[in-house]
């Protein structure tokens, strides 16, 4: 990734105040998610991915900070997605490892540490924006704006395929489905596609015969699954080609989908519309991230650990080369220098090129990345990008609609933030 011309380095350093005293040798980066049990496959992929990034680092002397090289160490706690765990598992990054970093799921076991790590002035990033509030600071979501993105796969149908025009949707009333909801929502009606049937359903209980039933009824052109978990991503899949379902998918993920090319069939499945690429697309290729060498981090990752690749498997990897571009132009890895140095090098490049600090609008504070997103369609049985498309030009044109969406579903920060009893959990994503 680059960090800027030299100058701009420079005057970046000039800029910060110069906190390397005392660095260790080996800088510890966090690692607090779901290890082990029915969540693991949000945390578990993720770690993984940065233990190819930390190793690579390492092959090469290290870290760079003020002419001196530091090696990496991860330092995974398994928090099970469980609160009580979370805060034993924050004390012991924090105060028995000095972390630098921490990586976090984020959600429900972010939620009941975030006022101890504000305190502590520890940065801290999340795969969740909804985390994000004016009160968290040190709280950023650099990797993926969820589920601002979907914005540009309904966009491309629109203008690539204008004969589908109806939509039956389904979402998860939680804290990923809900939003992703109003996200959808919002899309649908800027591309004038009309919404004919919407079901929310609870994660944890649902049907997904009768709900893809129910909306066929509707004799929709697309089929909409939303940000729905990936057991029922594939329920929901496997069920309309059981119902005969000829018409346009579309969905936030499709992870593993591999398997649902062979339970269903090639001709089924394409066409499927969804977000998140493999990284050996040859659209990434030029891509300035991961050493800029995507296809080596996804082959190195089939390799070491196969058949589990999915969207996480590289987002918290991404965060890191982030991280790391802002650590080598502050020269320091306090949390304070590092944010700074994030804020004042203008358009950060993340996974897919540059990006700008947004948030305010819906999440209180401009602590998430938004850039281009990819829109990523099945052919012949393999993920293909098809676009680039802009988050920042959309929201230009559109924010004002979004932001009504959320406030009519209850997903604005300040209306989260007086929902103290609410079930934000995760349901368990794995096949």
């Amino acid at each position: 990734m680059g960090s800027g011309s030299f100058a701009h380095r420079l005057a970046v350093k000039g800029a910060l105040p110069r906190l390397t005293a005392g660095v260790a040798d080996t800088i510890n980066i966090g690692f607090m998610a779901p290890l082990t049990g029915p969540v693991q496959s949000w945390g578990l992929p993720g770690l993984n991915g940065c233990q190819i990034w930390a190793d690579s680092i390492n092959k090469t002397g290290g870290l760079l900070l003020n002419g001196h090289r530091h090696n990496i160490r991860l330092v995974p706690f398994d928090c099970q997605y469980d609160a009580k765990l979370a805060l034993e598992g924050v004390r012991k990054l924090v105060q028995d490892n000095d972390v630098k970093l921490l990586l976090a799921l984020g959600g429900d076991t972010l939620s009941p540490v975030i006022d101890y790590l504000t305190d502590r002035k520890l940065l801290t990033a999340t795969l969740l924006p909804s985390d994000l509030s004016p009160d968290t600071p040190y709280l950023i979501a650099p990797s993926e704006v969820h589920p601002i993105y979907n914005v540009t796969g309904v966009g491309w149908l629109a203008r690539n395929h204008p004969h589908l025009r109806r939509v039956a949707l389904c979402s998860q009333t939680d804290a990923l489905g809900l939003p992703s909801l109003a996200t959808y929502r919002a899309a649908f009606a800027a591309a004038g596609m009309k919404v004919v049937k919407e079901i929310r359903y609870a994660p944890q209980d649902a049907d997904a015969t009768g709900m893809v039933a129910t909306m066929m009824a509707e004799n929709p052109d697309i089929l909409c699954w939303c940000t729905s978990y990936t057991p029922m991503v594939h329920a929901l899949t496997e069920a309309a080609h059981q119902a005969g379902f000829q018409g346009q998918l579309l969905s936030c993920t499709l992870d593993a989908y591999p398997r649902l090319v062979s339970r269903t069939s090639r001709d089924f499945m394409e066409g499927f519309v969804f977000q998140f690429p493999d990284f050996d697309d040859p659209a990434l290729a030029e891509k300035a991230f991961f050493f800029n060498r995507p296809k080596d981090f996804y082959l190195e990752y089939q390799k070491r650990f196969p058949d589990s690749w999915s969207a996480v498997s590289w987002e918290y990897a991404a965060i890191l080369d982030i991280w790391q571009s802002a650590v080598e132009r502050a020269g320091s890895v306090t949390s304070i220098s590092v944010l700074a140095a994030m804020k004042q090098s203008g358009a950060v490049m993340h996974a897919f090129g540059p990006a700008n600090w947004w948030g305010r609008e819906i999440f209180g504070i401009d602590n998430a990345l938004v850039g281009d997103w990819p829109v990523v369609e099945i052919q012949d049985g393999k993920a293909r990008i098809v676009e680039f498309g802009s988050i920042p030009d959309w929201l230009a044109q559109h924010g004002t609609a979004l932001k009504a969406q959320m406030i009519e579903l209850g997903q604005m920060w300040d209306q989260r933030q007086v929902r103290a009893t609410s079930n934000t959990g995760l349901a368990r994503r794995s096949l």
